[in-house]
């Protein structure tokens, strides 16, 4: 059962569309792209498509390359092929809905069976640092020189002990001047 072909449906053309191999997922074209938002377009086709099984998800991109086209997926096969023979040129919007098989598994689908591999992204390499380089592509260990500073001076990164911190008076929260009279904004 390599591909199966059906009519068109409410078409006079006798043009026969290609299904593909059974699938949990559909793949739907010609739909409306410029008339509806991403997600009004992403609950209608829940909406309709919900009717015939279980819908784990939609897939509705308004990119350039995906614009017009969308992803159903479904909990199983019979749920998916119910739809596509039901939905088949569809008048969704204005526009016939074409409807096949996607060639490939879903990932929620991959997920749900425990076999999903994360993609490795080959995006452009990331810019590093004099600093980060001199870090990471040391030795185990190894950290970069510090910068020379006054051991006596109290400075960045010196701890002050405690006597030090008690010397400031903590803030009196029961005082009687307003807070907005005792900003220095004025």
């Amino acid at each position: 059962m390599a591909t199966k072909s059906l009519p068109a449906r409410g078409g006079t053309d006798s043009k026969a569309i290609s299904t593909g191999a059974p699938n949990q997922t559909l793949y739907c074209t010609n739909l409306p792209d410029k008339k509806i938002t991403k997600h009004d377009l992403r609950t209608s086709l829940y909406a309709l498509f919900s009717t015939y099984g279980t819908v784990l998800d939609v897939v509705a991109m308004k990119t350039e390359k995906m614009r017009g086209q969308a992803h159903i997926v479904f909990k199983d096969v019979q749920a998916s092929t119910q739809a596509m023979r039901a939905l088949q040129g569809f008048e969704f919007f204005g526009k016939q809905m074409k409807i096949v098989y996607a060639k490939g598994s879903s990932h929620v689908i991959a997920k749900l069976r425990g076999t999903y591999v994360a993609p490795v992204d080959a995006g452009p390499a990331p810019v590093s640092t004099d600093l980060q380089k001199s870090i990471f592509s040391g030795p185990p260990g190894a950290l970069p020189a510090r910068p020379a500073a006054d051991t006596g001076a109290e400075g960045h990164g010196v701890k002050r002990t405690r006597e030090e911190s008690d010397e400031e008076a903590p803030m009196d929260e029961d005082s009687d001047v307003p807070m907005e009279a005792s900003s220095d904004e004025e």
